[in-house]
C-alpha cells in the first residue's frame, strides 16, 4: 500500500505529538517529518516533498501564513491543511488567500480530522463545519486587489517586513536571521521604496493587510 506522506508544522510539542499519533494509526498515512516553526517548515518541505502538510498559523520565526505562501512556491503540488484555534473570517481569509487547501479547527473531533484529510488528499477543499457561515462572508467580501507591489518583494524582504511590523529592532532582526544590521537596514530601505511606504506604522498596516501578521 502506498502511504500518503504527511508533515506536521506545530510549535506546541504536545499537540504535535497528538497529531502524529492520530496519523500513525491509519495504515494509509505516515508522518515523514515535524517542524516547530515556519522556517523549519520551509526546509522540511524542500527536503521531503510531503503529500500533505498540517500547519498552525501562530508560530515563531516565520508565521503560518507566509510559510504557506513560500511552501506553495517551492512545492505547488503539496496540499496544505491549516489546523488552528482561530475562529475568525480574518484568519480564514488570510489562510485561503495564501494557498491553503483546507482549514480545520483544533477543537474538531477525530472523525472530522480524518474527513478533512481524506477530502484534501482526494483533491477537494475542506473547511471546519463550525466555520461554514464564514466561508460565504469571505467570498462575498472579496474585492479585486493589486498584488503587484507585494509580488515585487523577495522572500527575505517579506520575512523582514513581518519582523519589522512585529516591532523588532534592526539589531534583533539581524541576530535572528544571522545577517548584519546594515543588511537589515538595506532590506528595509528596499521594502519601503518598493511599497512606497514611509514609516513603521504604514509597514505594519501593510503587513497586516497581506496576512503577514496573524493576531491572537
Amino acid at each position: 500500500m502506498t502511504k500518503h506522506r504527511i508533515a506536521i508544522i506545530e510549535d506546541h510539542a504536545l499537540f504535535r505529538a497528538g497529531l502524529c499519533s492520530l496519523i500513525s494509526s491509519k495504515p494509509d498515512l505516515e508522518v515523514i517529518g515535524e517542524a516547530g516553526d515556519g522556517l523549519e517548515a520551509i526546509q522540511l518541505v524542500r527536503d521531503n516533498q510531503p503529500t500533505l502538510i498540517l500547519i498552525d498559523l501562530s508560530m515563531p520565526k516565520l508565521g503560518g501564513i507566509e510559510a504557506i505562501r513560500q511552501i506553495k512556491q517551492i512545492a505547488p503540488d503539496t496540499k496544505i491543511l491549516v489546523v488552528s484555534m482561530h475562529v475568525t473570517e480574518k484568519h480564514l481569509r488570510a489562510a485561503l488567500k495564501a494557498g491553503a487547501d483546507g482549514y480545520l479547527l483544533k477543537m474538531a473531533d477525530q472523525d472530522e480530522f480524518y474527513v478533512a484529510i481524506q477530502a484534501i488528499l482526494g483533491g477537494r477543499s475542506y473547511v471546519s463545519s463550525d466555520l461554514a457561515s464564514l466561508v460565504l462572508d469571505v467570498y462575498r467580501s472579496q474585492e479585486p486587489e493589486d498584488h503587484s507591489s507585494f509580488d515585487t518583494l523577495t522572500n527575505r524582504e517579506r520575512e523582514i517586513l513581518k519582523l519589522v511590523a512585529e516591532g523588532n529592532a534592526n539589531k534583533d532582526i539581524a541576530n535572528l536571521l544571522t545577517i548584519s544590521p546594515k543588511t537589515v537596514d538595506n532590506h528595509r530601505s528596499n521594502i519601503m521604496r518598493k511599497l512606497e511606504l514611509h514609516n513603521v506604522v504604514e509597514l505594519t498596516h501593510y503587513a497586516r493587510q497581506y496576512g503577514l501578521l496573524v493576531e491572537d
